[in-house]
């Protein structure tokens, strides 16, 4: 190692092991086996931006002003992983893209190897199958819990779990979770469980899970722990959890699933090795919803706050890190339209996602406004009383003080989304909306861009991630390194 980086790593070390609460390097008080808790929390698409705008929500929120540094770093507007000692910073290329996508960022986590995008815990080529972190730990005796706020088949639950050459192989993914063995996966359901003859259920059943749909029964876990069991919240959207912002009061929260894992695994005597996954941070950024991202990231962070009150009760057994896989929209902390300025008080009007919005108040004023519509006119939302007052009274809208570019923008949305035509060709309206409905993606674009947040894409961007962490060993988490690194550095820790 060279000198210099030898010297930041050590510096850092202590640092962090000077902070309240934080041993960056500490040691078992038992024989030297490595860390015997592991949590490892990651932001599906987030990235500094979202990171740094959700704390000037929180402030917001909290009664502050996001232009007054004293509120920003008022210890009470941060989020928890921020508070950690130890930070670092990873690139997130894969093997033939800047840009990566969930299932090869998963593969690098979980795997520690290049691999392309859409491939889960094999090689580029697709002729060598790796293990996980989560399966060393549990060949090594520990129980391993596997968290998402999207299904548990997904592509980033599914690199601790499975080998598959496309992450489109959903049900052959759910079988692979059946046979893993692993103690405890939680939060959204399983997607295409049944394909034929193939039932991702009867599997499950057959290798002794137990599987769990109601907020009391799981709730009831952190009381009489079972072993082999799949919590799935009650109330889903698709296969995944609803966003936080949406969340019905019999699902759990992803903070709450967090605790009830931790709870049902700790008394394992070997340990245990927990993965909790922010996956709807990235399905809010994919469709530019800052409110949903941010709500979805506050949920994410507080399954963080889970994880620290463990390591509180043993300091020198637990290793948290907290990162994201990449980030997704290109979201930026500022805009063209505001400046230096913000105003973070306008998001605080919204009161569901783009996608509760869509399903509900939308698609019954569709249905009841799309009769005899001409998209030639030129005031069709300006004329709609009804439209007008579901865009105040859900996003804090109001047409009297939007600008004329704005109103613009928002006649041609509603035209496309009521009949499928407006005046745009059609590369400015894939440009404008890709796959999302017109007039709530561009409702969300100008709440955003009052408030001094920008998107530049519908998709995943190849910008560096922050890596958070605390406890075990967790200097070496510090520096600038490959996402790649951290599978192997985990792997150090767990002496596996």
């Amino acid at each position: 190692m060279k000198t210099a980086l030898k010297n930041i790593l050590i510096a850092s070390a202590v640092a962090a092991a000077a902070v309240p609460g934080f041993n960056a390097d500490a040691r078992p008080s038992r024989a030297d086996n490595g860390a015997k808790y592991v949590f490892f929390f990651l932001g599906d698409g987030m990235a500094n931006a979202q990171v740094q705008a959700t704390e000037a929500y929180l402030t917001t929120v909290n009664g502050g002003s996001a232009r007054n540094p004293a509120h920003l770093l008022n210890p009470a507007n941060r989020l928890n992983m921020c508070k950690l000692p130890v930070q670092g910073m990873q690139t997130t290329s894969d093997d033939g893209a800047l840009i990566t996508d969930s299932a090869s960022a998963g593969t690098a986590f979980a795997s520690g190897i290049k691999t392309k995008s859409g491939v889960i815990g094999k090689n580029t080529a697709k002729t060598q199958s790796y293990k996980s972190v989560a399966t060393l730990a549990h060949e090594k005796g520990k129980s391993v819990g596997i968290l998402s706020s999207v299904n548990l088949n997904h592509a980033t639950p599914a690199a601790y779990y499975a080998n598959v050459d496309s992450r489109n192989e959903y049900n052959t993914i759910g079988m692979q979770l059946a046979n893993s063995g692993f103690e405890f996966f939680g939060g959204g359901g399983i997607d295409k469980a049944i394909a034929g003859t193939t039932n991702v259920w009867n599997e499950l059943s057959n290798k002794g899970y137990s599987v769990i749909s109601n907020r009391a029964a799981i709730l009831n876990l952190t009381n009489s722990p079972q072993n082999k069991v799949v919590c799935i919240n009650p109330v889903l959207a698709g296969a995944a959890m609803p966003y936080e912002i949406d969340r019905p009061a019999e699902n759990l929260s992803l903070a709450e699933m967090t605790q009830v894992a931790i709870k049902d695994l700790q008394n394992d005597p070997d340990g245990f090795f927990i993965m909790v996954e922010g996956g709807k941070i990235d399905w809010a950024c994919h469709a530019n919803d800052a409110v949903a991202a941010l709500m979805d990231m506050l949920d994410f962070d507080d399954s963080v706050a889970k994880a620290i009150e463990f390591y509180n009760a043993h300091p020198n057994d637990t290793l948290i890190i907290v990162t994201g896989d990449h980030e997704t929209g290109g979201m930026s902390v500022g805009h063209a339209t505001t400046g230096y300025s913000e105003a973070y008080t306008n998001l605080l009007s919204q009161t569901e996602s783009f996608e509760a919005f869509q399903a509900n108040e939308w698609a019954t004023h569709k249905a009841a406004n799309t009769n005899g519509y001409d998209w030639t006119a030129t005031n069709n939302l300006a004329g709609n009383a009804n439209m007008l007052a579901l865009m105040s009274n859900k996003f804090g809208l109001v047409w009297a003080n939007l600008n004329d570019y704005q109103k613009e923008k928002l006649e041609d949305a509603y035209d496309k989304s009521m009949v499928g035509a407006n005046n745009n060709s059609g590369a400015e309206n894939t440009y404008l909306y890709e796959g999302y409905m017109p007039i709530i993606v561009t409702i969300t674009h100008i709440l955003n861009e009052r408030a001094s947040i920008g998107w530049t894409s519908y998709s995943h961007t190849g910008v560096p991630t922050p890596v958070y962490a605390a406890g075990f060993e967790s200097y070496r988490f510090a520096g600038f390194y490959d996402n790649t690194d951290i599978a192997k550095q985990i792997a150090a820790a767990m002496r596996v």
